[in-house]
């Protein structure tokens, strides 16, 4: 694991709590940022967010001048203030990425706080991202979704008559479970449970600091049927996918040209139709959140776009 500390952290002192139960209103600002650190390790964070988070704290310390003042002092003004200076005063560019996860870092900061019982009210709770916001990213409409399903049924075998299966089951797929790239070439048979015929289920392995994770995703019963007409076709039985990456990223966006969608159809895009539609179905956003492999932290900001999409969707229909 990488080392977390840097050149900026202060040595321990006397007022240095050694446990969360230390930590008062009084405490300094400071000295909270190491129990934060291994809040956030023991809640399945990556050493990158870890170091990016402390690194947003010690901004919000340059920007107050006073890294000693006490946690309780905080107030959600002087947060609003904070990133007012973040998009405004600094004087130095801040993406509308760097600005979300700031933004991020003081809800997950002061929550910690208040849950901890050290603040009796979360002042970052109330706090409002202002102009700077990440943009949208493309998804298709259910509409769209349709369309495109229509599409991958046209493609053919070797140049044959033949459905060619593997467009279809691709997007199916990701329309269903919204797995990212990676997990998608990883599949293989033995991921699909299949002991209920009618509730199949996809395992997906993910990766949490250096730790393999599992969740599972239902599938529809006719995908697996699917499935066995694709693996049959192209011969296959230890891999679902045996080609490159790049086949399936042509695959889905010669779908994409075929429907004349205006922006590229990609692994991606799909991640995002596959939430939107699942919120639009009204899924419980934590069911999403865990179908997608997210955590808390990551769910701030994807959980935000998911519902502006969604409702740009809605204003359409």
């Amino acid at each position: 694991m990488p080392d977390l500390r840097d050149t900026r952290q202060l040595p321990l002192f006397t007022q240095q709590p050694e446990r969360p139960e230390d930590i008062s209103r009084a405490t300094p600002f400071k000295h909270t940022f190491a129990l934060f650190q291994q809040h956030l390790l023991k809640d399945g964070k990556s050493t990158h967010t870890v170091k990016a988070f402390t690194g947003d704290l010690h901004l919000v310390a340059d920007y107050a001048g006073n890294a000693d003042r006490p946690v309780g002092d905080f107030s959600t003004a002087d947060l609003d203030a904070f990133l007012h200076w973040l998009e405004l005063g600094r004087g130095v560019p801040c993406s509308p990425k760097s600005y979300a996860r700031r933004v991020t870092t003081l809800k997950v900061y002061f929550k910690w706080l208040h849950t901890l019982g050290v603040l009796p009210h979360d002042p970052a709770r109330a706090v409002i991202q202002r102009s700077m916001q990440a943009p949208l990213s493309d998804a298709l409409s259910i509409a769209q979704a349709r369309a495109a399903l229509e599409a991958a049924r046209t493609f053919k075998y070797r140049k044959t008559d033949e459905q060619d299966y593997r467009p279809e089951l691709l997007l199916r797929l990701l329309l269903e479970t919204g797995i990212k790239k990676n997990e998608a070439m990883s599949l293989t048979p033995t991921h699909i449970d299949r002991e209920d015929p009618r509730h199949p289920v996809l395992n997906v392995r993910f990766k949490v600091r250096s730790v393999f994770k599992e969740r599972r995703i239902p599938l529809e019963p006719d995908w697996v049927t699917l499935l066995d007409l694709y693996l049959e076709q192209y011969g296959l039985e230890d891999v679902i996918f045996h080609c490159t990456p790049r086949n399936l990223e042509y695959i889905l966006s010669d779908i994409g040209e075929k429907i004349g969608l205006e922006f590229k159809l990609s692994f991606e895009v799909l991640r995002w139709t596959s939430a939107v539609h699942d919120y639009l179905r009204g899924m419980e956003e934590d069911d999403i959140r865990q179908k997608l492999g997210l955590s808390d932290v990551s769910w701030h900001e994807t959980g935000t776009k998911v519902r502006k999409l969604a409702e740009r969707f809605r204003s359409k229909t």
